[in-house]
């Protein structure tokens, strides 16, 4: 127990090996540092008390994302997929959608919508949620089919695809957006702005995202001159000064303005 612990008999070092894997420090601990009158034991309480601060905001903001799955269930629902896109917006280059099936109760502290995430830590995110989620689906549907049917109904087409590739079926669904998807039998929620209030639509949103922007890189070895690895296919001044230089290639959404 950490009330046991008498600081002061212990060396700086040790206090950080203890706490090194990321425990967070008790207030007797950090009272006990913060009188401590050695030289550098207040740098490490600062660092301590931050930590313990950055549990606690994480631990509320996961309690937040947690409410719909927990209204859902508290109705019945047990396999909850939360389902999300990205690459609604870019001038080239797919839509991707995924599926995520968390486990229950999840304590994933940090996993938050993709946009408010660094790059670093989507990728850490989306390997934690691959690893250790109860399905994982992903769909994509190409340029070619977005300029067919138009981007809303790619959208629609993805998340189906996402679903498909499910390995258990969900009996409901939160779907980020303000739509149902039309076609679909299964329960479902449509959430605006979901990936910022579902904890599901969260992990969805993360591996969308992950997916799509590793497929933009591979797109850019193939057309290197757009620069996709830089700007995912967005329409930054980048991008439009190199279409203008050189046209659009087989990836470019040619129903976009901007783009022809």
């Amino acid at each position: 127990m950490q009330e046991s612990l008498n600081i002061a008999s212990m060396t700086l070092a040790q206090i950080r090996d203890l706490f090194r894997g990321g425990e967070e420090a008790s207030c007797e601990v950090l009272d006990q540092l913060q009188r401590d009158p050695r030289r550098g034991a207040l740098h490490l309480w600062h660092s301590l008390h931050n930590l313990r601060a950055q549990r606690r905001r994480a631990a509320a903001r996961l309690r937040e994302l947690t409410l719909p799955e927990k209204e859902l269930r508290r109705k019945g629902a047990q396999a909850i997929a939360g389902l999300d896109e990205a690459g609604r917006g870019p001038l080239a280059g797919p839509v991707v959608s995924a599926a995520v099936i968390l486990p229950w109760p999840c304590h994933w502290l940090g996993l938050d919508d993709s946009k408010r995430l660094t790059p670093r830590k989507r990728d850490m995110h989306r390997q934690h949620i691959m690893a250790n989620a109860l399905a994982v689906g992903l769909g994509v549907v190409s340029a070619a089919r977005i300029d067919a049917v138009g981007i809303l109904q790619a959208t629609w087409e993805s998340m189906c695809r996402a679903l498909a590739c499910l390995s258990m079926k969900p009996d409901h669904l939160l779907v980020d957006g303000p739509f149902p998807i039309p076609g679909v039998s299964i329960p479902q929620t449509p959430l605006i702005d979901g990936d910022a209030r579902s904890l599901s639509v969260a992990a969805a949103s993360v591996v969308a995202k992950v997916s799509r922007d590793e497929i933009m890189c591979l797109l850019d070895e193939k057309y290197p001159q757009y620069g996709f690895v830089r700007h995912k296919g967005y329409g930054t001044s980048e991008h439009l000064t190199a279409l203008r230089r050189y046209g659009p290639c087989q990836v470019h959404r040619r129903s976009f303005r901007g783009v022809v």
